[in-house]
């Protein structure tokens, strides 16, 4: 079996909220490239990345020159086809858009390799469960008027999730007592049972976080975690913040690769480890980091696409929740869907998805 050709493409999918009902920019546009790889003997392999912005564009011709050394090459050798592209780029990684544009074509590798094999994913990276936790994302936004969040937190509730996201560090003039009711008016709305999340954005400092954390926590709030209370890359704020604190502090989706989480582990940085399947280079150093936090005796989750994380999550043995935002769901034909708060582990090979080509044809840059 070699790589046969490629395509990519740009879609600028709509940025609402079908969760709970309110966008906090419904006039927003979420840019995303995708990417088919296909095999000489007919076998398409799927890949997605974003984050670029005003420069989508070079994202997707990233793609597009690195997919062109792969020609002819063995897409089963994962490790392989990474080492050649990290090569190519010299020294321009190993993060931004090199790591991006490598995660998307390591993404379709292993759908590749899934459909090679008649497998589904989760079950080719060793099947650690049949179903995983998952939380509401992306509702409870910060920009949202109070009694917005109030009443999408309550729609969430009778949805049935089991677990949810809020976002606090909110816009504009605050303060820590405004911080704390947004927070306790949400916990109100959401009730006592579900597990409450909490995303701060880096939108603090260290000292602010210990403060405003303390106060959430004397106010009865309960949190499941606090992500990413402060810079991403202040590993020493992040560790004075989780030891301060009795609520666990998340944090990993803004890190690049690998070794910044490293960094943060050896650190102490946090209590749940966050990776991103796009910044993190993709599947395969995906699952290396999660192999790292477990040595460290540490938790992780994912951050956004849960359509492919429900796979990686729900692989690993210290799989914790799927965050299930809904950004890149009218890309494809059919999503995974939460059952009583848990996501099923897919049946089809590969990553059990298929692009929606009159969705492609709509939304198209």
């Amino acid at each position: 079996m070699k790589i046969a050709s490629f395509e990519t493409g740009i879609v600028l999918l709509p940025n609402d909220e079908p969760l709970a009902g309110f966008s906090e920019n419904p006039d927003g546009k979420n840019p995303i490239v995708w990417l088919r790889l296909r095999t000489d003997d007919g076998i398409e392999g799927l890949g997605v990345c974003y984050f670029g912005g005003a420069i989508t564009r070079t994202l997707r011709h990233a793609v597009d020159e690195l997919c062109a050394l792969l020609i002819g090459d063995d897409p089963l050798r994962v490790e392989a086809v990474a080492q050649k592209l990290r090569n190519a780029a010299g020294s321009s990684g190993p993060g931004g858009i090199l790591m991006m544009a490598m995660s998307a074509i390591d993404v379709a590798l292993w759908d590749i390799k899934g459909k090679a094999l008649n497998l589904p994913l989760w079950k080719l990276l060793g099947g650690g469960r049949d179903r995983i936790r998952t939380y509401a994302s992306g509702a409870l936004r910060r920009g949202l008027k109070l009694d917005e969040a109030v009443t999408a937190a309550g729609r969430l509730r009778d949805k049935g999730y089991k677990q949810t996201k809020m976002q606090l560090g909110l816009p504009g003039i605050t303060s820590p007592a405004r911080e704390v009711e947004q927070a306790k008016l949400i916990r109100q709305a959401c009730g006592p049972e579900m597990d409450l999340m909490c995303d701060i954005n880096q939108r603090w400092r260290p000292e602010q976080a210990v403060d405003i954390g303390r106060r959430v926590e004397d106010a009865g709030v309960g949190l499941f975690w606090l992500e990413d209370v402060t810079t991403h890359d202040d590993y020493a704020g992040l560790a004075r913040v989780a030891d301060a604190l009795s609520t666990p502090v998340a944090g990993g989706e803004y890190l690049y690769g690998i070794v910044p989480f490293r960094h943060m582990c050896e650190a102490r940085s946090v209590d749940i480890v966050m990776i991103d399947q796009v910044r993190s280079g993709g599947i395969t150093n995906w699952l290396k980091i999660a192999g790292m936090a477990e040595a460290f005796n540490l938790p992780v989750v994912s951050h956004g696409v849960p359509e492919i994380h429900v796979h990686l999550v729900g692989a690993v043995p210290n799989g914790l929740t799927v965050e299930y935002m809904p950004r890149l769901f009218p890309l494809w034909k059919s999503v995974p869907q939460p059952v009583d708060g848990d996501l099923l582990m897919p049946t089809a090979p590969g990553l059990s998805l298929e692009f929606d080509q009159a969705a492609i044809d709509r939304y198209a840059a």
